[in-house]
């Protein structure tokens, strides 16, 4: 299990997102989902973009996001802006990333 620990000033906004592309995985820090992985899908507009985990794989919904409850990771898989689940999990199997998608993350904020 990854551990990422943030300051929690970092996570209140103000940090820079060089890494927000399509196919770009990323960890969820915020939410009911956080420490779980996603795929960014599309990009909606300077804030949010469209991620998915997909579902039955790591239980991760297709869902708006916004980018500051998102940590890059240095992975990323070749999609189509837009692309499906089933899209998604053929990348990922192409990279051999599956099971690392299925990996819990544990988050600590101090």
């Amino acid at each position: 299990m990854l551990l990422i620990k943030w300051p929690k000033s970092l996570l209140s906004g103000g940090r820079t997102m060089p890494a927000i592309e399509v196919g770009r995985i990323c960890v969820k820090t915020r939410g009911r989902e956080a420490g779980r992985k996603c795929v960014i899908v599309d990009i909606i507009d300077d804030k949010f973009v469209l991620i998915t985990g997909p579902k039955n794989v790591n239980g991760v919904k297709r869902r708006r996001s916004n980018i500051k409850h998102l940590e890059p990771t240095e992975n990323k898989i070749e999609i189509k802006a837009g692309a499906s689940d089933d899209e998604v999990i053929e990348a990922l199997n192409r990279k051999n990333l599956l099971e690392y998608m299925k990996e819990p993350v544990k988050i600590e904020i101090h």
